[in-house]
Formats: C-alpha cells, structure tokens, sequence
C-alpha cells in the first residue's frame, strides 16, 4: 500500500531578526468558547485543567442531561484546536467537582458522586491521553459524606486527598494508588480534631507529598500544612501557615523542585484578599504572608501553578464592578511579584484553573456571558505575559519545514533555521504528550544558516512537533503525518 506526509506548519511563535519589543499583556490570546450545551457548565475552582506536552485536558460538571455528569475535553495541539465533549459518567444520582493530573499519557480523574445515596469520592483512569476511558472506581465506602477531592501525580505514584464526615466531624482524608491508578490503598486520616478540616489541595514532587487545607480548630479558619516525605507512607505533623482573627480559606498550592507555593483567601484586611506563602526547603520552613491583590473589590478562588522560577497565580476580582479573571506572575520563585494583569473583560467569569506546559500557559474558567454558564479557555504560549520583553537578534531570522512531497516513498522532512549570533541550539522532535522522539540539534553553532534532516518512517498517523531552541528563546511548530 503506498504512503503518503501532509506536513501542516503551525507557528506559535512569531520569529523576527529585527529586534522586537512586545507590548505588556500582549501574548495572551482571544477567549475560545469550549462547552456550547444547554444547561450549565461547572468547574471546580482548582485542577480543573492538566497539561502535558502538547495535550490539554480540562474537565467539569455538566447538567445538559438533565442532572449534573462529569465531562472531558483535550487539546492535543497545546490549546490551537479542541475536541468533541466526552461524557464520563452516567448515572442518575449528581456527579460533580472534579479533578484532573496528568503525567506522560496517564489521565486520572477524581470527582464527589452520590450514586451510592451519599457522597463519595469515584476515580477514572485514561492510559491513552484522554481517547478512551477506563471505569468509574469508587475510592471511599462509607456512610458519612466524602467531597472536595484533589490530585496529583508523580510518575506511577497517584495521591488523592478529600474531605470526609465519617468521624462526625469534617477531617482530611488520604489515599494512594503506587501502580498508575491500577490499585489503591487503604484510607489514611491526615487531621484529628473536632472542627471542620476543608478544603484539601496536593501537589508532589519526586516523593515528597503536600497538603494544604483549611482548618478551624483555632477558632476560626487558618490554613493548615502537612507533608510526607516517602510517597505518603508517614506523614510529618500539622502545621498551622496563619495566624490573624479573620478567615483564610480555599487554598492552592503547588510545587517545583524544592520550592512549595501556596495562595489561598483572606479576610484579615476587611474584604477579601488573595495571599501568598513559600517554602524554599521543600515545606520545612515557611516564609512571610505576602498579600497579592489590594483593591476594594472581592478576590477570591485562586490558582497556582509554577514551573522553574515562574510562579503564575490566577483568580477572580469585583474590582471593575463585575468579575473578572486576573493573573499574576513572578520570575523569581515568589520572591517578587508583577502587576496584575486582567485577562477576561464580560460581566461574570469567575472559578479560573491554570495549568503550564513548557512555556505555554492554559486557563480555563466559568463565564455566563452565553446566558448560561459555559466553560471558557485563554492560553499564553510565551509564557511570559507581564512586562516589556525584549528578544537579541540572536533568535533564529527563519524557521521552515520543508518537505519532499508528493513522493511517497521518501519521508524525509527537512527542517532549516538561520542564527545571527554564536548560539547553543537545540531541536528537538515531539510527539502529542511531550515524549522525545529524536533530537536533531544539540550543539553550539556558528552564525548561519542550517538544514537538518529527519527521516519520519518509522512514525505512525498523528500530530508531532519540532522545538528549536536558542538560549532562553523557543519556536514550536507542528506536523501532521499522515499514511
């Protein structure tokens, strides 16, 4: 059977020699619309939306069929293009608040359903990036209710934290799956008081596992800490992050490398405020309370992801009167911050989750612009949108694919770039979850011009990327190879 290469080119970067200054906000793109279904469409404030490579998925509850499911939807080309909605559940009974992880081409799914006459906490698994689906696991089996569920994962190591009413008390409650999701272990009670514990939020890196949450043992609501350094086997004690008369709730709290990040709500300044807190020694000891927003209006429902030094915070502010979703960025692992920056500009947008792949940043959030609430996305794909950037002319000046099609019989696609300036260059080739297919450049070259080969036989039909890298400057571009 003869084969054919279509090579479609998609540039996600604009590559200029000249030296090019971009405006402040400027990368970030139009808002894309991606549920269009009666009824409403609900995220959960937090992990609503999971990157990996070029894929993104985003999940949420939906009452189109009368009561409220679970759905799913992914971008298998970093947020250009979306596919159909992908139902999950199906059952009479409410299924709602989910949350997403991904790592490589594992998806896994948590969400609260009371199909058992009360809630509890019912797990899914893709081991294919989201085409099909494995099925509903239930993870508690209890009488009390189970809710508010978060997850993270690290490798084959899955960790989900809830809240649970089995004590007669909300607590926090944990459990762990050391197989990709296959297994699952017992049920492990994180708090041990007679107030309510909330709100849970998780994030791991390598074997370290933390967990934030609300508490209000002292009275009031403080956010609560604790962590476990050997994959969730022991678990160090609480630890209490605030200490004011007022409310802190609804926190969110991410990792990279040794650095944990947290933002959560706050009251202490007479209305509510978005903070922010990090440890530099992987949750040992914990920095001041940094306020991030300082306005009249309402801020509330943060998100947080990081990536090396880059700290992106998302929410939801009244300041114009409406509410609205604003970022926040900082380039230096929390130390300082930038300006916020308003990225939505309608009357409600509110519940914001964000996610970050490489230097693409995705956000999703709920809006009701439509007349119903509807799920919105906005990416960034420099992801660096505050401040004037300025790019050397040490950039490549071009970029091309070029392919010898129509022959079917030869698949060599040729990929040529020009530098200005002594640069270390690095190209590589990607398939749809970020895995490396081949590297084609790594080396530092002269100023020239250069045209490399790629012989793509032994690939099968779907999407692949070439990344060329300059220093701290990236272009992307896309082929679809089809036989």
């Amino acid at each position: 059977m003869k084969s054919k290469i279509v090579i479609f080119v998609t540039l996600f970067v604009v590559l200029n020699s000249s030296f090019l200054i971009l405006n402040s906000f400027s990368q970030w793109e139009p808002d894309v619309r991606l549920t269009n279904a009666s009824g409403n469409s609900l995220l959960k404030s937090n992990w609503s939306i999971a990157a990996n490579g070029y894929a993104v998925h985003t999940v949420w509850y939906d009452n189109r069929d009368g009561n409220f499911e679970i759905y799913y939807k992914r971008s298998t080309d970093g947020g250009i293009s979306w596919g159909t909605d992908t139902r999950l559940t199906n059952d009479t009974y409410l299924s709602r608040n989910p949350s997403v992880a991904v790592s490589g081409s594992m998806v896994h799914l948590v969400w609260t359903d009371s199909r058992n006459s009360n809630d509890e906490i019912y797990y899914k698994l893709s081991t294919d990036g989201g085409t099909s689906w494995g099925p509903d696991i239930r993870l508690t089996n209890n009488t009390g209710l189970s809710g508010s569920s978060s997850i993270a994962v690290s490798n084959s190591f899955v960790h989900v934290v809830w809240m649970d009413y089995r004590d007669g008390n909300d607590e926090i409650y944990y459990k762990r799956s050391i197989d990709g999701g296959i297994n699952w272990g017992a049920d492990i009670r994180l708090t041990n008081n007679n107030s309510f514990s909330d709100v849970p939020s998780v994030a791991v890196s390598n074997s370290i596992v933390n967990v934030v949450w609300y508490d209000t043992r002292d009275g009031n609501s403080e956010i609560y800490y604790k962590y476990s350094s050997d994959n969730g086997i022991n678990w160090e004690p609480d630890t209490r992050l605030t200490n004011n008369t007022a409310s802190s709730y609804n926190p969110s709290i991410t990792v990279s490398g040794s650095i944990v990040h947290l933002v959560w709500s706050d009251t202490r300044d007479g209305n509510e405020e978005i903070y922010y807190k990090r440890s530099t020694d992987g949750g040992i000891n914990w920095g001041p309370d940094i306020r991030l927003t300082n306005n009249t209006g309402l801020s509330s429902s943060s998100s947080i992801v990081a990536s090396g030094l880059n700290v992106h915070v998302v929410w939801f502010d009244t300041r114009d009167s409406y509410s609205r979703i604003y970022y926040k960025l900082s380039t230096d692992g929390g130390n300082n911050w930038g300006v916020d920056a308003r990225l939505t500009n309608n009357n409600s947008s509110v519940n914001p989750s964000i996610a970050v792949s490489g230097s693409f940043l995705h956000v999703v959030w709920n809006d009701d612009r439509d007349g119903d609430w509807e799920i919105y996305y906005k990416r960034n794909p420099t992801g660096n949108p505050v401040g004037i950037q300025t790019i050397s002319t040490e950039i490549p000046s071009s970029f091309s694919l070029e392919q010898n099609y129509p022959n079917p019989f030869n698949p060599i696609t040729k990929v040529r770039f020009n530098i200005s300036g002594f640069r270390f260059v690095k190209l590589v080739v990607f398939d749809i979850l970020g895995k490396e297919v081949a590297t084609l450049v790594n080396e530092s070259l002269q100023p020239g011009t250069y045209e490399v080969t790629f012989d793509a036989a032994s690939l099968s039909s779907g999407v692949y990327f070439y990344k060329i890298t300059t220093g701290d400057f990236s272009a992307i571009r896309k082929m679809v190879l089809v036989r």
